[in-house]
């Protein structure tokens, strides 16, 4: 074993000792893995870091556009509660859904964002951003789908067609990208329904029950119900008021325009935004956009702006300019260029929604983008605990192993390739497990990025948890992305780089191959 890890020990082509399989337990693994990490290499990571994926110069930003919820106003995770016992009770006493769903309360921690949910086959899983379901985390109601059971239903396989999958939305023929925050109690309220019909064996239809569920979702916004809840306590529900605040005092005062584009009323940002930011709060605004019902208004052009008064209610004047310190409600993007000239790379937007507050905004108009992923500080602190660092380096390590070792097929061989195999996917299992115990980490299916951190490389120049990381950079730093390298420029598998051991046990045979 230690032959096939430390520098101090060579390795080769002619080596055929290969160890049995090593347990978690196994005090050598701790020393191999510990020696595989260099001093310090825990907490490298900063969760109030900002991350590019594209060089990005704030310098050459002149103009800053936000969104409002889960952007400026980040909400706490109590709301996640409420939305869900409101929508299974418009199910119960509207959509006359049996009364024992009552006893269903939100489950905080069971889903994560950007998960599909197929509507014929009732399953909520993770693909990755090749069109793989990721084994173990494909879930009919509460209850997890054996991996045989999956592929069976995809005719023998873990893909998904891309006829199948989401378009550029997040919506398919059969499956359904959940990718806003909002969508986490919907997602427990929808594991939640199939569980209670699976149980009492109820049948169902699977469209109309995804339907209406998702209609007793946006029955709580769109109602105004979730609102009033903010509203009544916004000490109780908004997180980083005073950050904000800076963010946006600081932006202002280097001389920067500023404007938000929400789909909220006017009403309830008003509020939160007094909350945060204080009375005066629209003084830093260049334009504010309300009820803006994106993301039809980046591709619509039929929705003209309207004027509303400083009590929030519609004016009737054809709108030809866009006025500091007014308030506006629908419009379009394209008026909105049009009005103001703020073009390509000098306006830099920040949103949550990759499809409804991004992918528009960069692909078709040149605008830069930022992603707001809260979800980024919990993950960062995992990734950067010794229990995850050991286990992602011994699960190189073996990988290695395996790969370096797999030409080997005497019966001994055999039987440690399997074991180490074994051991690779307990270890995977752990890892994933870290970060969310059904459905693992939003950025990764083990190796693998998932769909949504795809769409999230495609449609944002630049991410981070919170607006206010922005505090820590200066007003004209220039982001550059790390050379992440392609496949055939990375380096080798954990235990070639730190043996330094660079040949191939094929190499002495292929020498005589002409």
């Amino acid at each position: 074993a230690a032959s096939s890890l430390n520098p101090h020990f060579p390795c080769g082509p002619g080596s055929k000792v290969l160890f049995p399989g090593i347990l978690n337990s196994n005090p050598v693994l701790k020393w191999q893995t510990t020696y595989l990490l260099p001093p310090g290499v825990c907490n490298l990571l900063n969760p109030a870091a900002i991350y590019a994926n594209n060089e990005i110069s704030l310098g050459d930003v002149e103009i800053y556009g936000f969104d409002y919820d889960y952007t400026l106003a980040q909400y706490s995770n109590l709301l996640h509660s409420m939305i869900f016992d409101t929508a299974r009770d418009i199910l119960i006493e509207q959509f006359k859904y049996p009364e024992g769903l009552g006893k269903y309360d939100y489950i905080p921690g069971f889903a994560i964002r950007g998960l599909h949910y197929d509507v014929q086959k009732s399953l909520l899983m993770k693909i990755d951003a090749f069109h793989y379901v990721q084994l173990g985390t494909a879930y009919r109601g509460l209850k997890p789908v054996p991996d045989e059971e999956l592929i069976e239903l995809y005719g023998g396989t873990q893909h998904i067609p891309l006829y199948q999958m989401s378009d550029f939305y997040g919506k398919g023929p059969s499956l359904k990208q959940f990718m806003d925050i909002f969508s986490l109690p919907e997602m427990t309220l929808l594991s939640s329904v199939i569980d209670y019909f699976i149980t009492h064996g109820i049948e169902f239809d699977q469209v109309h029950l995804y339907k209406d569920i998702s209609d007793a979702i946006k029955d709580v916004h769109v109602k105004g119900v979730m609102y009033k809840w903010i509203e009544k306590d916004l000490e109780k529900y908004i997180l980083h008021g005073d950050e904000i605040y800076a963010v946006l005092n600081r932006l202002v005062n280097h001389n920067k325009k500023l404007f938000l584009i929400t789909n909220s009323p006017f009403s309830f940002v008003d509020k939160g935004m007094k909350h945060m930011v204080g009375k005066n709060w629209r003084d830093l605004f260049d334009m504010v956009i309300v009820q803006a019902d994106k993301p039809n208004f980046f591709t619509d052009r039929r929705k003209p702006f309207r004027k509303l008064d400083d009590k929030g209610s519609l004016q009737w004047d054809k709108i030809s300019q866009l006025e500091k310190g007014k308030i506006y409600k629908e419009g379009n993007l394209f008026d909105f260029l049009r009005l103001t000239g703020w073009r390509g790379s000098k306006v830099l937007y920040f949103g949550d929604h990759l499809y409804s507050d991004l992918a528009d905004l960069m692909l078709r108009h040149g605008w830069r983008t930022g992603a707001i992923v809260p979800e980024l500080e919990t993950e960062i602190r995992i990734i950067n605990t010794e229990q995850y660092m050991h286990s992602l380096t011994w699960q190189q390590a073996l990988t290695g192993l395996l790969e370096r070792m797999q030409m080997y097929q005497d019966a001994e061989s055999k039987q440690v390739l399997l074991e180490w195999m074994k051991e690779r996917q307990e270890i995977r299992s752990l890892t994933k497990n870290l970060f969310n115990p059904q459905f693992g980490s939003i950025f990764r299916t083990f190796h693998n990025p998932t769909y949504f951190s795809r769409r999230l490389v495609r449609f944002s120049d630049i991410y981070m948890a919170s607006i206010s990381c922005l505090l820590n950079y200066d007003v004209n730093f220039t982001f550059y992305p790390r050379r992440t390298p392609l496949q055939h420029e990375a380096p080798l598998w954990m235990d070639q780089l730190c043996t330094g051991c660079m040949k191939t046990p094929f190499l002495e045979e292929m020498v005589h191959i002409r």
